[in-house]
């Protein structure tokens, strides 16, 4: 999240020669709004802004003052394709931009307006502090006025870092830490009894009990795990009469001791030596009186060092506290503090894991081919095609086979699992080897065998080769730790209770659930039945913490008065994720694995937490990933925010938002060139009721995406997914039809992710693709026979560099390079297809090295990037430009657009071809040259649907997207619909996770899971046509169907299912389309559009507001 801008208010000062009216003497108010622009400067009339947008700032016919502070006002905007926007925008409003892809919406949002507020920030730092900042480039603008500290809320993922999780992200966790350090109840890891403190003469007890005649060294912790050098220390302790200490492990003594230079920005541990003795019933009193002085001196702990107690005659060192400790097993708990329950600190975390909860282990199923025989490669690093093998492991396999008496070309699936786990595992004692050669036998011997998988690791940590290294993490994967089981913490930790529950089961609840437990815990109501479902988990893996004797499940008194602070602040934090839409997340879940929309409503609940007032917020799309029917919660929550006296600058796409909203700006007409500027903008009635506006048509039902005449059957053929469990999945069956297109849906946290993602198509990917993928839980998936390859189309970037762009991701630019190189100048010269790039040395200028641009750094000042001054931006040198085709150089052609290359190589069928289909997914506007670092979302979306649009169908393909609706306005909605129809003409089989009323209802078949997120989520509520859904009478997603025009539920009249189904209706629906796409074409080209019936509202909530609005 990009930080807080605090930003000044601008002011500005009236000239010095300006006279000043009686009138402005008024009052203050009047005088600050009054104030004339400094002289020289453009006033800001109803002359340089639009119409609708004057009238709504209220300067029509107003002379050039200065806006009022209740505007926002952004003159002469040219960032991008943005055309000189001037626009006013109400403080303390919620404003949603819209507009068609590429219209300039998040241009004018995110890279004009907060970009000046960041930029106006940062100048107001000092020149050293400046040059540690990210500095944000000067949008180019004249002016924008009424600015307003910001803070900017995007899609990006909240952290890459495996250690952050929600809690964290959320600061949940931080109370959670300090709640279990102030009022946690200790328990014994061993055998579950609560752990009370112990006396000197209980330690001394132990000791003589325990250790009879050992030799041993008392200690008194002095500094644990802190930085510094601590000579003084020493010092210290010399003349208190101590002789020697341990740091960091090793004994000195203190003359030692003071010469060491210890690290000062490290942490150690110092132990000062109270006593060297032997443990003896004579010398009770004597090591009575030394107990007594190390808890003394070591505040409460003393550590016992025994040289010759240990294991195989090893040291062996025990720990006791006057504080915490079983009385039965003197397990020893330290005192609670926060850093206790950190997984990120080394006092709490899992020793084995760090506290990351998984470990890179190696997968059987990425070592063995199930398909192979031993024999013929099964075991693919000892094969030929793996990192290595050798004719010794061979020898060893074929004598472990005679050993257990199997086949080594039998195929491994069909080996017993006896078998199987033995090869992977290793046998525990040696067993007789017997070496032939040419039939004969050569040697006889006792071996071992050590396992392929220990096998494997020992090499992984012996080898110093990164090669080698690389190779064998191919065949890795995350597992849970096994000490720890994947709860991050060691046993002790999770000991501690509060209300019956350790820090790892709380944190294992979802959002939902932890609010309730948390509204218990305050009115000291829990009982064994309310942490009965999570008692038994989370308690650990091979070190594991014993379950309670007698656990209290209510807070004392005293207790209860430190937790109610604690417990307001968890409340309050938990209910703002669940009025976001997030109460199906769990408080462990790993930042990573957040959707951006995930990340996003985050951000926004942390914001309504810290009750901000007077800020921008700029929003990126936060409807993204949310059903239907949470978005109500997410409008109220932004509601709430603006409440509090904040302005919210929303870019949205979402009908519902965009009618809730007090403000509307509607950018376009259309997409790049086409688009930049202010269609309309004013209340969601002005903009919805102005016929210029394509929002506005869509708004009123002119426009929309045809409910079609008939659904598609498929191919008769299915894929199955049998007994899913991953995650929160409750062993779901689903049956997907080939040569359909079918929509999964259900509320936020379903499990649709899950079920497609880390089931179906991490399956798919690894059968048919061969990738390297661990597919979640399942039984078993039927149908891949029918299927030769699966692809996922997102809407993440084409290239990572401004070097990569639409030509060359498409490989149309391969087409344009070969045909200059046959062009009779370039053949005379000898130039091939790499003259033409600029990413290799040749044809490109290597002054700026085929960029255009060169980068000057300015040190405190945001860097500037400059025309190369030699190629003048074109990228190439001079030689390669002389080169040319019909006139145009190379330079020239990467900066068509679609639409004029279109007809530039009309003649080239091999490029016109890949062209036309750019054109046809709506992007003719596009430059073929344009970085890609500059193209939307779903902008990259339909380059990559169009490249898969010029391969050739094999009808056996399946394609999985997820939400490919984000970011995209009705009308481009309505292009995708186009191109992901001719994708299933083409015989191929489309699984789309989508939210999207107008996807849910073109679709042919939909499967609805439900019935909530999170643990009350994972089951199939409902499958079949959109009809069918719409008339079951529990599915939310049903419900939401009803209200859609022309979508008649099944049994309530004659629906699209109940058709002639027998007869192909493809040319049907493909003319229907076209209808529409012609009438919304003509509309976004400023022609009038035929009249249509109005649509209904989707909800009766929408219903009422449109009536209200039409009666104004």
């Amino acid at each position: 999240m990009r930080g807080v801008q605090t930003l000044p208010r601008p002011t500005r000062t009236p000239s010095a020669d300006r006279r000043v009216t009686p009138e402005e003497k008024a009052t203050p108010r009047e005088k600050r709004q009054q104030e004339a622009a400094p002289e020289g400067e453009s006033a800001l009339t109803a002359v340089n802004l639009p119409e609708h947008i004057a009238e709504v700032a209220g300067l029509t016919g107003a002379p050039a003052h200065r806006p009022s502070s209740s505007q926002l006002i952004v003159r002469g905007a040219r960032e991008h394709n943005l055309k000189n926007v001037t626009v006013a925008l109400p403080r303390d409003q919620f404003v949603v931009i819209t507009g068609v892809s590429g219209s300039g919406k998040s241009t004018l949002a995110f890279e004009t307006i907060y970009a000046e507020g960041q930029r106006r920030y940062v100048e107001s730092l000092s020149a050293y502090a400046r040059q540690f900042l990210g500095l944000m480039e000067k949008p180019d603008v004249d002016a924008i006025e009424g600015l307003s500290p910001a803070i900017s809320i995007d899609q990006k993922t909240t952290s890459h870092n495996p250690r952050s999780t929600v809690g964290t992200v959320t600061e949940i966790h931080d109370y959670l830490r300090l709640l279990f350090a102030r009022v946690g109840t200790p328990y014994c890891p061993i055998c579950g009894r609560k752990i009370e403190r112990q006396s000197p003469s209980e330690i001394t007890d132990r000791l003589l009990s325990g250790y009879p005649e050992a030799r041993a060294i008392l200690l008194a912790p002095v500094i644990r795990g802190r930085k510094g050098e601590y000579r003084k220390l020493f010092a210290n302790l010399r003349r208190e009469g101590f002789a020697r200490v341990r740091v960091d492990g090793v004994l000195y003594e203190l003359e030692e001791a003071e010469k060491l230079k210890l690290e000062k920005f490290e942490k150690h541990d110092i132990d000062v030596v109270i006593d060297r003795l032997r443990l003896r019933e004579d010398d009770r009193s004597r090591i009575a009186e030394s107990v007594e002085l190390g808890l003394q001196r070591g505040e409460g702990l003393l550590r016992v060092l025994m040289p010759e107690s240990g294991e195989d005659g090893g040291s062996a060192e025990e720990l006791y506290s006057e504080k915490f400790a079983c009385p039965v097993h003197g397990s020893v708990l330290e005192e609670l503090e926060p850093r206790s329950f950190s997984f990120n600190n080394p006092y709490g975390a899992c020793d084995d894991c760090s506290g990351l909860g998984y470990k890179q282990k190696f997968s059987a199923e990425r070592v063995i081919d199930p398909n192979l025989s031993i024999a013929g490669g099964a075991i693919l690093p000892w094969s030929k095609k793996g990192t290595s093998g050798g004719i010794y492991a061979w020898d060893k396999l074929r004598a472990l086979s005679e050993h257990l008496g199997f086949d080594l070309k039998t195929p491994w699936r069909d080996l017993s699992a006896e078998v199987k786990e033995t090869l992977l595992s290793g046998l525990p004692e040696p067993f007789e080897a017997v070496y032939r050669r040419g039939g004969k036998e050569t040697m006889r011997f006792m071996t071992e065998f050590e396992g392929i998988l220990p096998n494997l690791e020992r090499r992984y940590l012996d080898t110093e080769s990164e090669y080698m290294r690389e190779k064998l993490e191919e065949m890795m994967e995350l597992q849970p730790c096994p000490t720890c089981g994947g709860t991050r913490y060691k046993p002790e930790i999770l000991a501690v209770r509060v209300g019956g529950l350790n820090i790892a089961q709380v944190s294992s609840m979802s959002v939902l659930d932890a609010d309730e437990f948390f509204g218990q815990l305050a009115q000291n109501a829990v009982t064994a039945e309310d942490v009965a479902p999570y008692a038994d988990k989370c308690l650990g893996g091979t070190a594991q913490a014993a379950p309670p004797i007698n656990p209290e499940y209510r807070l004392g008194e005293f207790g209860a008065a430190v937790a109610l602070p604690i417990q307001k602040a968890i409340c309050t934090r938990l209910r703002f994720l669940v009025d976001v839409g997030l109460d199906y997340l769990s408080l462990d879940r790993s930042a990573n694995t957040l959707s951006g929309g995930e990340a996003q409503r985050i951000r926004l609940a942390t914001q309504v937490g810290s009750g901000l007032t007077g800020v921008l917020y700029v929003l990126d799309e936060p409807s993204i990933g949310l059903h239907p029917k949470d978005n109500g919660r997410l409008i109220g929550t932004l509601k709430n925010l603006r409440d509090l006296g904040n302005t919210l600058l929303v870019v949205e796409h979402d009908e519902e938002t965009m009618l809730e909203a007090d403000y509307l700006v509607d950018m376009g007409p259309g997409a790049g060139v086409h688009g930049g500027a202010v269609v309309a903008a004013g209340t969601p009635q002005q903009v919805r009721d102005n016929p210029e506006s394509l929002t506005g048509k869509y708004l009123r039902g002119d426009l929309e995406i045809p409910v079609p005449a008939e659904r598609r059957r498929g191919n008769g053929r299915h894929l199955k997914v049998f007994g899913a469990s991953e995650h929160n999945l409750k062993h779901v069956d689903i049956d997907i039809p080939l040569g359909t297109m079918t929509v999964v849906t259900g509320p936020s946290g379903s499990g649709k992710s899950t079920l497609i993602h880390d089931i179906l198509h991490a399956t798919l990917a690894r059968d048919l693709n061969g990738a390297k993928t661990s597919p979640g839980r399942y039984d078993r998936i039927e149908g891949l026979d029918h299927l030769d390859k699966v692809i996922e189309i997102d809407q993440s970037p084409i290239g990572r560099t401004p070097r990569s762009n639409p030509a060359t991701y498409t490989g149309v630019f391969t087409e344009i390079r070969d045909l200059f190189t046959r062009t009779p100048e370039a053949r005379r010269r000898g130039y091939q297809a790499g003259r033409f790039s600029f990413n290799v040395k040749g044809g490109r200028c290597e002054h700026c090295k085929g960029d255009g641009v060169m980068k000057i750094e300015m040190n405190f000042l945001p860097d500037i990037y400059v025309p190369c001054e030699v190629c003048k931006g074109a990228r190439y040198n001079r030689e390669t430009l002389e080169v040319k085709y019909n006139d145009k150089n190379i330079s020239d052609v990467l900066n068509m657009t679609v639409e004029d290359a279109c007809e530039f190589f009309s003649s080239i069928p091999a490029i016109a071809n890949k062209l036309e289909l750019l054109q046809e997914v709506g992007l003719g506007y596009m430059q073929i040259g344009q970085p890609s670092t500059t193209l939307s979302g779903g902008e990259a979306q339909r380059i990559k649907l169009a490249t898969e649009l010029a391969k050739r169908a094999t009808g056996k393909t399946i394609y999985i997207l997820d939400e490919p609706t984000t970011g995209l306005h009705f009308e481009d909605v309505r292009k995708l619909m186009l191109v992901l129809n001719r994708l299933v003409e083409g015989g191929n089989t489309l699984v789309i996770i989508e939210h999207n009323l107008d996807v849910m209802k073109s679709a042919d078949h939909i499967i609805d899971l439900g019935p909530n997120g999170g643990a009350r989520g994972g089951t199939i509520v409902t499958t079949g046509t959109p009809e069918e859904v719409a008339a079951h009478p529990t599915s939310y997603t049903g419900e939401y169907l009803r209200t859609v025009r022309g979508l008649i539920p099944a049994g309530k009249g004659k629906s699209a299912s109940e058709g002639k189904a027998a007869k192909k209706t493809s040319k049907k629906a493909e003319q229907s389309a076209a209808s529409v796409s012609k009438k919304a074409g003509d509309s976004a080209d400023g022609e009038k559009a035929p009249a249509k019936t109005k649509r209904a509202p989707r909800t009766k909530k929408k219903a009422d507001k449109a009536d209200k609005e039409d009666k104004a």
